[in-house]
């Protein structure tokens, strides 16, 4: 029986470890393939990390963790797409600087995307 993923918030220690993983690949093509802009609006501990960590693998065209999975035949693999990811959730975040925050998130982003802006 595989371990139940409570906390995880990355489809890749979810899929590496071996965790319980319900398919929701079906409805992330379907919403990039049918709408422009998205909110999603759910309450805490119902995966919004893990379907935001899913949209981003899929476009940085991280195959090998959508295996066996309904979107793995149904997206371009060749096409790969930069992905900025915004997070307050870190714990490096004041209220006497956002700014300063901010500006890490994205030197960060820089940094691990390989670009100079």
């Amino acid at each position: 029986m595989k371990k139940l993923p409570v906390g995880i918030k990355t489809l890749s220690e979810i899929i590496n470890e071996n965790y319980l993983y319900i398919d929701k690949t079906g409805i992330a093509c379907s919403l990039i393939d049918n709408f422009k802009y998205v909110f999603l609006s759910r309450p805490r501990r119902f995966g919004k990390s893990l379907f935001l960590d899913t949209l981003k693998n899929i476009f940085e065209g991280n195959r090998e963790l959508f295996r066996g999975l309904l979107i793995e035949e149904q997206w371009n693999w060749e096409v790969k797409y930069p992905v900025i990811k915004i997070s307050f959730s870190g714990g490096i975040h004041s209220k006497a600087d956002p700014e300063a925050d901010l500006l890490f998130i994205l030197q960060s982003n820089e940094k691990r995307l390989g670009l100079k802006c």
